[in-house]
């Protein structure tokens, strides 16, 4: 017996493609949705007010396209991307959308590619999946949350280490708990493309 399709929640259909400078509060509005006040335990282990679950965002078909579409706005020609891609498992489909955008809406050739938390065990044993960087790479790392910027800088050492050159990171969401402040000291770069304060 063959189970009915699931409904379409109306909330999650784009029914048009809002104008370039209609983008931006339509991001916002998806990532206020996916914030929830309360009390939780975060990766980290630290208790929190606040969470917010990310992949409610950039799962969603328009929600991955603006994310997409903002990252490629951020990032001029100048900077020589050629790959984009970060620490699985938020960084995956941020990492896979900007690709696909960006070949299909800028005429950019990025690759994209993840980094596990370990190298596989089997098979070719590596880390950083997807095809391969070296060291003309130039690579804007993603991340879909950053509270500390811990779980990033460590993707950071396993990129670099193909020879690759991380030019820029960038998060949709920052919690403002010293990521800021981590990435700085460390040398790196970063965007978000918005900050827990702006989300009201």
């Amino acid at each position: 017996m063959t189970s009915a399709p699931m409904p379409r929640d109306p909330s999650y259909r784009m029914s048009t493609v809002p104008h370039p400078s209609d983008e931006p509060t339509r991001l916002r509005a998806l990532v206020q949705q996916a914030a929830q006040f309360g009390h939780f335990t975060l990766a980290s282990g630290k208790t929190s007010d606040f969470y917010f679950d990310g992949r409610l965002v950039t799962l969603h078909p328009e929600g991955m396209w603006l994310v997409a579409r903002a990252i490629h706005r951020l990032v001029p020609d100048e900077w020589g991307i050629t790959a984009v891609g970060g620490p699985t498992l938020g960084a995956d489909p941020i990492a896979a959308a900007s690709a696909l955008v960006g070949y299909r809406e800028f005429d950019r050739h990025w690759s994209a590619f993840l980094v596990r938390k370990e190298a596989k065990q089997h098979g070719a044993a590596k880390q950083v999946e997807g095809p391969p960087l070296s060291d003309d790479s130039r690579v804007i790392v993603v991340e879909d949350t950053v509270t500390s910027g811990g779980s990033v800088l460590r993707a950071l050492k396993p990129i670099e280490a193909t020879g690759a050159t991380v030019v820029h990171v960038v998060a949709l969401l920052d919690r403002e708990e010293g990521a800021v402040d981590a990435f700085a000291e460390a040398g790196y770069p970063f965007t978000a493309l918005l900050r827990r304060s702006e989300l009201g």
